[in-house]
């Protein structure tokens, strides 16, 4: 056994064996005999057929910072892949059992300075050469098949730019990123996308306004401290727009803002119920990294990101709360502000890394556009229309960039589509990916 692979233990679901398997790889794959950290992987393979000779499928999470789904038996697109495949799910570095990346165990890095150049090493091209470092060890040095989500498409398009021999096939479902764009590009184009979401929602559940502008009124004369220690602001308030980039996010912002209030000895406040849910929403207690390197994803030209998102929403003064009666109240969406260093209990000792990393500069290229116009691996994505987190029209430039690309856009889901279809996405991206439709 290598000494790079520790030894890997099985148990069983209906319907399913899971088998740990934990990797230790290059902190800096460009110092291949320095420090290095643990990346931990589950392949999971329908019962009955361990002993198959099946072709490997990665998934690659959304994110970034967030790690593989739990699965509980034959799920979704996880029951259509195991007809086929022998599926890994990745957790990438920093997250899940992997070598963790928290509050907790950051300060072992050192000085906020050392923790920022630890962390300038857990972007996507670093996951990808994780992967190319794990894919021998597991195949035999045979090509894998990768089905990417979100951010996870993003690193796919990586993976495609830099290490294309090692991939038979690729599936990119809601993650075909800009090659060119910058974090400011981005968020300009996030937040007119924002408010149509919003405003799509309000025509559904055209009481929701209403309550929505009470909390918030109670918000700025209030302080209210959510369960996990988070400071519930206006401004945090308005992060639940998050919600409506899901299929079923409408209806979860629906309900949780329906029941908000409780009366008290001190007057109408936010009841725990509404804290425990909301808390839920915004806590990044199980994915600092989602926070911290959210916007080095869009970095890739040698500028610091300075806080973009917060920047830009200074061009929308329509997000701005106020009390003028006229205005209306606007939910946000997948951003990242600096005040959250204060008001998420998750961040706040890792406020001067945080800032660290957003002035940082000298980001390298994530894409080699040169290289993705000759591509010759089949690859397939689903591109969501109107997509809250992904721009529409940033994903259809890519596809075009991209040789021998083939798109699904589709309005029938929403950016969760391969979780919330069952079958049906991934059935999909696997006949356009062999030209069977």
């Amino acid at each position: 056994m290598s000494p790079e692979r520790a030894a890997a233990s099985s148990v069983r679901q209906p319907g399913l064996v899971l088998t740990d398997h934990f990797f230790d790889v290059p902190l800096d794959h460009a110092v291949p005999d320095g420090e290095r950290i643990r990346i931990y992987a589950r392949e999971v393979v329908a019962a009955g057929r361990m002993r198959d000779d099946l072709p490997w499928l990665v998934f690659l999470q959304g994110g970034p910072g967030c790690a593989a789904g739990r699965p509980v038996g034959r799920e979704g697109w996880l029951d259509r892949a195991l007809d086929e495949y022998r599926v890994l799910l990745l957790d990438q570095r920093g997250t899940g059992r992997s070598t963790p990346a928290n509050r907790q165990t950051l300060p072992l890095r050192g000085t906020p300075a050392e923790q920022a150049a630890y962390l300038a090493h857990f972007r996507a091209d670093s996951i990808v050469r994780d992967c190319e470092h794990i894919r021998p060890l597991l195949t035999g040095g045979r090509p894998w098949s990768v089905l990417g989500q979100s951010f996870g498409g993003f690193c796919a398009v990586t993976y495609l730019s830099y290490a294309p021999e090692g991939l038979a096939e690729v599936l990119i479902t809601g993650g075909l990123p800009s090659l060119d764009a910058d974090a400011d590009e981005v968020y300009r184009a996030a937040y007119p996308r924002m408010e149509r979401k919003c405003l799509a929602h309000y025509a559904r559940y055209p009481g929701d306004e209403a309550a929505a502008r009470r909390i918030a009124a109670h918000l700025a004369e209030h302080e209210e401290v959510l369960p996990d220690g988070t400071l519930l602001t206006v401004e945090a308030f308005q992060q639940l727009g998050i919600l409506l980039g899901t299929g079923d996010g409408s209806h979860r912002l629906h309900y949780l803002l329906e029941d908000a209030f409780v009366d008290t000895v001190d007057g109408p406040r936010l009841s725990d119920a509404f804290g425990e849910q909301v808390a839920a929403v915004l806590t990044r207690a199980d994915n600092p990294l989602y926070a911290i390197l959210h916007e080095a994803i869009y970095a890739q030209d040698g500028r610091a990101t300075h806080w973009s998102a917060e920047r830009i929403r200074s061009e929308f003064p329509q997000f701005a709360y106020g009390f003028d009666s006229g205005a209306r109240f606007l939910f946000t969406g997948e951003t990242v502000h600096p005040w959250m260093l204060r008001t998420h209990a998750a961040l706040r000792p890792l406020r001067h890394t945080a800032e660290l990393l957003a002035e940082h500069k000298g980001w390298t290229p994530l894409y080699d556009a040169e290289r993705l116009a000759r591509n010759e691996v089949p690859v397939a994505a689903a591109v969501y229309h109107d997509d809250l987190y992904v721009d529409t029209d940033h994903s259809l430039r890519t596809a075009r960039a991209i040789a021998g690309l083939r798109t699904w856009v589709t309005d029938e889901y929403e950016h969760d589509g391969v979780r919330a279809s069952g079958r049906v996405v991934l059935d999909r991206l696997l006949g356009l990916v062999r030209g069977e439709v």
